[in-house]
């Protein structure tokens, strides 16, 4: 059995190659772009400092202080991410209250600028990777662009496949990165020691105040050396808190910083090393080696992020902000591994037209950074309420450390905003566009309960009255999904009127998410016998948990239920939606509900249940 060091030390190493390629891979652009001449920032020993500076002290207080100190804190139950911090923030108030709606707004929009965020990083990092190239041989720069989009597209191709096979490289490959990261780094800091003067925060301020509205606008590009430290905590449930914390403060960061001062002192000594200080630190006879372990790089920190979003997309539309999707599990052994095909060429065809319009990195550093920062600044006001509401922490503290953090956020956001015009639109039009898919979802689906439950019976009674009732009874068992916890399920009501009898053994099935990554295995099946042959089961899963209703219906035989599936038939209602005036929605959001409706798996599909025990009943329902 492995020691709980060896354990740690491979979870390190796979958190290594999952939560830090987006982090990780910024010095390929961050501080080129930093000097980027529409800034108007010339290069001096005061302006390499003072950039070099806020660098150091933005992963000081952003990363390391808000993320691994505090944000790491807010888990929920091990989860961390924008909903599971959404999901604890809900349980402070109470359901329909105001604060429990702007809780939940701010968690949807959060969730949305992170598509926006998702479709640029792959361009974005694969892009500076490849650029490299045009300094091996200029005559190369014609090739960069069908490169990167062949690149782009075998990657996201692979996604149906899994990523089990190569996944074990990902965390040596990084690390080799990170070392590679140091050394190149230590090599020019030890020709020019000067520059590690730039710890000291007063060049941060000097910087600042010498360069005003230049040195203010140049911080939209200071910003990309701390995009992707979300999602350190993000990835929290899948390695836990302890190893995301030994690799950072052990390699990563440690790396970055010496990598940023390395490049800086380089430019110090060669000012004509400011059109790419990442690959002319080094020799040149490492060049191509160097180009085709950045590329390996970006493509692991691509694969996170894809991940990343195939993660978030489900626990949306178990949370039901999205419709259910397809969801394909890849891995036997990994239930985390999974793979949505609608939003894999969603993103693939927005990141192409991204490559395709701006066609360079630096164009694309203007698009870069705005979904990231205003997701920061949603985290840090989610963190607040679990600070004040949760953790009962004193409430003048909680203030005080939130508006230092928060004014860390809006400083970097507004400094991106200034890049709307230049392509910063695209993130917010893409974020814009999911927040409105997925505020609609929910509204819609609220809309079709209070439907169905309108005129609906309730349950005991119905119960009661077939119990008096000489309605025949067939063998068998039939299960009837339903929303409502109390109402007769349509499904049964048209099965009872158009076949005229009922099963002999009636279940009335109800699947509930919690807002919860799991829930334990001996508390998810809550069983009713209500009598007469009803029976009554409430199967309880987290919004990490995919519900499977064979594995859950064998489950009950611990509370003595047997199934025997040959003998059981499973009757799911299916909704016929018309979009109609005056409804609870705007007409345009009710077209829309509807669209997203059809685009989603049946629910036979999504629970699993064998298709050949599957009949389906249609209601037509008017929202």
């Amino acid at each position: 059995m492995d020691t709980p060091n060896k354990k740690i030390g491979a979870l390190t190493i796979a958190a290594i190659g999952v939560v830090f390629g987006d982090i990780g891979t910024s010095p390929l652009y961050a501080l080129k772009e930093s000097f980027n001449p529409e800034h108007g920032i010339p290069l001096n020993e005061l302006t390499v400092l003072g950039i070099l500076s806020l660098m150091f002290w933005s992963l000081v207080t952003l990363v390391t202080l808000k993320y691994l100190v505090f944000m790491m804190r807010a888990d929920n139950r091990g989860e961390g991410g924008i909903l599971s911090l959404t999901a604890l923030a809900q349980r402070c108030f109470r359901s329909r209250s105001r604060g429990r709606w702007i809780v939940t707004s701010l968690g949807i929009f959060g969730a949305a600028m992170f598509y926006g965020d998702a479709v640029i990083t792959p361009a974005m990092s694969v892009m500076s990777a490849v650029e490299g190239l045009t300094l091996y041989a200029p005559t190369l720069e014609k090739f960069v662009l069908p490169i990167v989009i062949g690149i782009l597209v075998g990657l996201f191709a692979i996604q149906k496949h899994g990523t089990a096979a190569i996944g074990r490289f990902f965390g040596p490959t990084m690390v080799l990165w990170f070392s590679v990261l140091a050394l190149l780094g230590i090599l020019q800091i030890a020709k020019n020691p000067m520059v590690l003067a730039a710890i000291n925060p007063y060049y941060s301020f000097a910087f600042l105040l010498e360069h005003r509205l230049a040195a203010f606008i140049t911080l939209g590009a200071v910003v990309l050396c701390v995009t992707g430290g979300e999602a350190l905590y993000a990835d929290m449930g899948h390695f836990g808190k302890r190893p995301i914390r030994v690799a950072w403060y052990s390699l990563v960061w440690p790396a970055l910083l010496l990598n940023y001062f390395g490049q800086g002192a380089l430019m110090l000594a060669n000012p004509d090393a400011v059109k790419n200080p990442f690959y002319l630190m080094a020799p040149s006879w490492a060049l191509l080696p160097l180009i085709a372990l950045a590329s390996a790089a970006t493509v692991i920190a691509s694969q996170a992020v894809i991940s990343g979003a195939f993660s978030l997309t489900k626990q949306a539309i178990q949370l039901g902000y999205l419709p259910r999707f397809a969801i394909n599990h890849t891995s036997e052994k990994e239930m985390g591994q999974i793979y949505v095909p609608f939003v894999n060429w969603f993103m693939l065809l927005s990141i192409v037209l991204l490559v395709l319009g701006f066609k360079n990195s630096s164009n694309l550093a203007s698009a870069y950074g705005i979904a990231v920062t205003i997701t920061m600044l949603i985290d840090t006001l989610l963190l607040y309420v679990v600070m004040t509401r949760i953790w009962r922490w004193n409430v003048t503290f909680s203030a005080a450390l939130t508006l230092i953090i928060v004014g860390n956020d809006v400083m970097f956001l507004s400094a991106c905003l200034t890049k709307i015009g230049d392509g910063g639109w695209f993130p917010l039009v893409i974020g814009a566009a999911m927040f409105t898919v997925m505020s609609t979802w929910r509204k819609g689906r609220e809309i079709v309960r209070a439907r169905m439950n309108e005129d609906a019976i309730p349950l005991k009674m119905f119960v009661e009255s077939m119990a008096m009732s000489d309605t025949p009874k067939v063998p068998g068992t039939g299960i009837f999904m339903t929303t409502s916890r109390e109402g007769v399920p349509n499904a049964l009501l048209h099965n009872l009127k158009h076949n005229k009898v009922l099963h002999g053994r009636i279940i009335i099935l109800s699947i509930v998410i919690e807002d919860i990554p799991r829930v334990p295995k001996e508390d998810y099946v809550w069983i009713e016998n209500m009598g007469h042959g009803f029976y009554r089961i409430i199967a309880h899963y987290g919004f990490k948990e995919t519900p499977n209703i064979p594995a859950m219906l064998s489950d009950c035989r611990l509370q003595h239920m047997e199934f025997d599936m040959m003998e059981t038939s499973f009757f799911v209602n299916r909704e016929s939606l018309i979009a109609t005036p005056g409804g609870g929605m705007a007409l345009w959001r009710e077209h829309l509900f509807v669209w997203m409706s059809h685009l989603a798996a049946k629910a036979s599909d999504y629970f699993r249940i064998p298709s050949n025990r599957v009949v389906e009943l249609g209601t037509q329902v008017e929202i």
